[in-house]
């Protein structure tokens, strides 16, 4: 299926609250309808469980007050006037509370009863004549063992009236019950009803305030995604969901900061190249047209050397730079003697010193043990003595001092001259920042070797930092981890 199809069929986060709170909602009416159905049948059950204990007892005590009057309606009773008075007599009951009464002799057979229907020859099930004898009075459902057309509810117990035993019993239809769970059905779906309504009011309120914010996070995304880095998502909601717009704005500022930073990364780079190339095809072409006489070639040829040196040189660091920051350069660290690699950067620019008369103060070699990659630190010592050497005024010195601090070894460099403008002290580690005043920030050099110091010193676990008084003197400090122990 196409990657279309499935995005069809997706839901909305406004669809999916909706629907998980409607499933839940409609499954815990369901479980309340049940359990409400099964407590109000168990409280029915009781009720008339109580309502013909009751019935029983007032006939019970009629029962009495017939024998006292000569009729013992636990025996057969011929006397069709004595018979309609105690059927009159059980009447009051099936009219009060809608009751039948009958009653029924030792043998199970009906004597008498109250109400319209014929309950014909059949008798009472002998087993619960047993359990009334017992002396308990019994509580049963149905038809009593075949007495009626229909279900009742019947309570019945054993009574002695006048010398004879017999049984007494009182029953109410079960269509009751079913009339009453109706009502209570129909009330509570009505109730249901409108909880279902206002709760899906209240769903859309609450999906609405849910997916807003992210929907505003998704329109800042896609002018994200569509090259806008100024798109910011308003700070809304619930915390999860403000964090989130927080953590969406960072991200896009930084994303913002990334594109300046190559937007300006790419303009230095423009400038940087077209600088020396436009120097070297201005003085090629003169030589070609003849502007410049061949008697100068040798000189302007030699511009032309340090210009394609410079290029060089800036397409090498650039390219070290891309390295390092991507981490395909791998430091090798191991403890060894850092003095060895500051004489080794000075022996190298012997000449260059001497043709300065720069003087080199400090410079004692002894055994100070650093864990780090050798060639790093190199890279480091060489760039900002070649930075000294450049700016360093004839008759001004170098210093070099080197001490342990706790578990780091402190390196510093610090040279005479102009130093470094107080404004530009805060940039000289970044990319092609140049200033001609500062030290190593010239129009001669590319405005990496900074840079690349800071990047080195880092991935050595170290920090390097930049400190000078402007036409008195500069400084370049970095610390490496100690070599002793490792």
């Amino acid at each position: 299926m196409s990657r279309a199809g499935k995005k069809a069929r997706r839901k909305t986060i406004s669809s999916e609250f909706f629907t998980t709170i409607a499933v839940v909602l409609i499954f815990g009416l369901a479980m309340m309808c049940g359990v409400q159905t099964a407590m109000s049948t168990a409280y029915f059950v009781r009720e008339r469980q109580s309502a013909l204990t009751a019935v029983l007892d007032g006939a019970t005590a009629l029962t009495q007050r017939f024998a006292a009057q000569g009729s013992i309606v636990t025996m057969p009773l011929n006397d069709e006037a004595l018979m309609e008075n105690a059927r009159s007599g059980f009447e009051l009951f099936n009219t009060s509370s809608g009751a039948v009464v009958f009653v029924a002799d030792a043998g199970g057979n009906v004597l008498l009863h109250t109400g319209a229907e014929d309950f014909g020859d059949v008798k009472v099930p002998a087993d619960l004549l047993a359990e009334m004898d017992s002396g308990r009075d019994i509580f049963e459902k149905g038809t009593l063992g075949g007495i009626y057309p229909r279900r009742y509810y019947t309570a019945g117990r054993r009574i002695d009236v006048g010398g004879s035993a017999g049984y007494l019993f009182a029953a109410t239809p079960m269509d009751a019950l079913g009339a009453y769970v109706g009502d209570m059905l129909n009330m509570f779906l009505i109730s249901a009803l409108v909880i279902i309504i206002v709760c899906s009011v209240l769903c859309v309120v609450m999906a609405r305030r849910i997916t807003e914010p992210i929907e505003q996070i998704s329109q800042a995304a896609r002018q994200l995604g569509s090259g806008d880095f100024t798109a910011r998502a308003p700070v809304t909601g619930c915390e999860e969901l403000a964090d989130f717009a927080t953590t969406f704005n960072n991200m896009a500022a930084r994303l913002q900061n990334i594109d300046n930073s190559r937007g300006q990364f790419m303009g230095n780079i423009a400038h940087e190249l077209r600088t020396p190339m436009t120097s070297i095809k201005g003085f090629i072409d003169g030589m070609l047209d003849g502007t410049i006489p061949e008697s100068e070639y040798r000189h302007y040829l030699g511009i032309v050397s340090q210009e394609t040196g410079r290029l060089a040189r800036l397409v090498q660091n650039m390219l070290d730079i891309t390295k390092l920051e991507s981490g395909e350069v791998k430091g090798h660290p191991r403890p060894y003697n850092v003095w060895e690699t500051i004489t080794d950067v000075v022996l190298s620019d012997e000449q260059r010193i001497e043709d300065g008369r720069i003087d080199i103060q400090g410079l004692e070699p002894g055994k100070m043990l650093v864990y780090a990659d050798p060639d790093f630190v190199h890279q480091v010592v060489y760039n900002i003595v070649d930075n000294a050497i450049k700016f360093t005024p004839a008759g001004g010195e170098i210093r070099f001092d080197v001490h342990q601090e706790d578990a780091m070894v402190r390196v510093t460099i610090e040279n005479t001259g102009d130093g470094i403008a107080p404004e530009a002290l805060p940039f000289v580690f970044e990319r092609f920042y140049k200033e001609d005043r500062s030290r190593g920030l010239n129009t001669r050099g590319s405005g990496l070797g900074l840079h690349i110091c800071k990047v080195l010193i880092t991935l050595s676990g170290g920090q390097i930092r930049a400190e000078s008084e402007e036409g008195k003197w500069c400084r370049f400090t970095f610390t490496l981890p100690a070599g002793e122990g490792k």
